[in-house]
């Protein structure tokens, strides 16, 4: 047998199970590390509320770029319960769709106040669903505070709407409702990335992964991004600047029939089959349970953009949503339409229609009472 043959013979017989890894961890080692790791965990989401600056100043809404951003919303809420306000939840018809930061429902009531007393926590696109489970998981920090909850019907004008019509869609917010326990029909994303959905809710660090990834990387996880930019350098797009909110609204300000919408025949939910306004009560329950006052406010929808056929169902719909936060002892106010050229659209008033619909809640004797 040669030199060479014999040095390798008697290696094959030193070698020993993992011999290959420079490394080897006993099992008190292992424990170590892993505790080492869950206080990095922890820590990283702690301390970059410290590094990133978030200072929101007045006429604030979140940033549309930031809609998705959950981990965001619940420091936003962290800061919310620094000031001595009336909270305004809600989806795009509170936060303004066809209106500047400052042309607000909240706003308005800020104007009529004499000052900063009412705080936009609203979200674009964030239907009753998802709301419930924003308040739910990311809503936590505003416990105990005065709430104006707004209900926009818009969400029950259609199954599709609705969220219960057995073929698939995206629809907004995906996210923040229920991935097990409740079955929404058109939501069929896979087990494994709903298991990892329900693990955020509960693990801040996978909400600050999310965070960077919407907030420095155009909503493209980091990995991605690399790949489609081979030449750039990742990080320097974590430049710890905030995206702001527009000082442009998203949309024109003009009436919707000039926009050439005309008037639809809606295919109405009923309240009592209704996804969206189970969701909707269930959030109500939550603030409720946690110490919260809550003023629900109900539309004003665009009842000019009904057709005639349509009309009855929305007023049955109107009279039992009335009638549930009447037995649930809730103040509130189900708002009276508007004019017709104040609305943008089938639910989003103008800056005027905002004007106008805060003068008519101020002067609501049920809104003076709760303030």
């Amino acid at each position: 047998m040669s030199e060479e043959s014999k040095l390798s013979a008697s290696s094959e017989e030193r070698a020993e199970p993992w011999s290959s890894n420079a490394v080897r961890l006993r099992g008190s080692e292992w424990i170590i590390a892993v505790v080492l790791l869950a206080l990095a965990f922890a820590a990283i989401p702690v301390a970059w509320r410290a590094i990133e600056r978030f200072d929101p100043g007045e006429a604030y809404r979140t940033p549309y770029a930031l809609s998705d951003d959950y981990w965001q919303y619940d420091r936003y809420c962290r800061y919310a319960t620094e000031q001595d306000r009336v909270l305004v939840l809600g989806d795009s018809v509170i936060w303004g769709e066809y209106v500047t930061p400052d042309q607000t429902l909240p706003e308005q009531l800020n104007a009529l106040a004499g000052g900063p007393r009412f705080m936009n926590l609203g979200i674009n696109g964030i239907h009753p669903v998802a709301l419930a489970g924003l308040i739910a998981y990311y809503g936590r920090a505003i416990e105990g505070r005065d709430v104006i909850l707004h209900y926009n019907p818009l969400w029950m004008s259609s199954m599709q709407h609705d969220l219960q019509t057995e073929k698939e869609f995206r629809f907004n917010h995906p996210r923040l409702v229920p991935q097990f326990l409740t079955q929404i029909p058109c939501y069929k994303d896979p087990y494994a990335e709903r298991i990892g959905i329900a693990v955020e809710r509960y693990f801040p660090f996978r909400g600050w992964v999310n965070h960077v990834t919407v907030a420095y990387f155009d909503n493209t996880d980091p990995a991605t991004w690399t790949r489609e930019n081979p030449y750039a350098n990742p990080f320097s797009r974590v430049t710890l600047e905030l995206p702001q909110p527009s000082i442009e609204p998203r949309h024109e300000d003009k009436p919707w029939y000039d926009s050439g919408i005309t008037p639809v025949p809606f295919e109405w939910v009923p309240a009592d089959e209704s996804l969206q306004w189970r969701f909707f009560q269930a959030a109500v329950d939550t603030l409720t349970a946690r110490g919260n006052r809550v003023f629900v406010l109900v539309g004003p929808f665009n009842e000019h953009l009904i057709a005639e056929e349509s009309r009855p169902a929305y007023a049955d719909i109107k009279e039992a949503i009335a009638a549930w936060l009447d037995e649930a002892g809730l103040p509130h106010a189900i708002a009276d339409v508007l004019p017709s050229e104040l609305y943008g659209d089938a639910s989003h008033p103008l800056a005027a229609g905002y004007a106008e619909l805060a003068e008519r809640l101020w002067n609501t004797p049920a809104f003076r009472e709760f303030l």
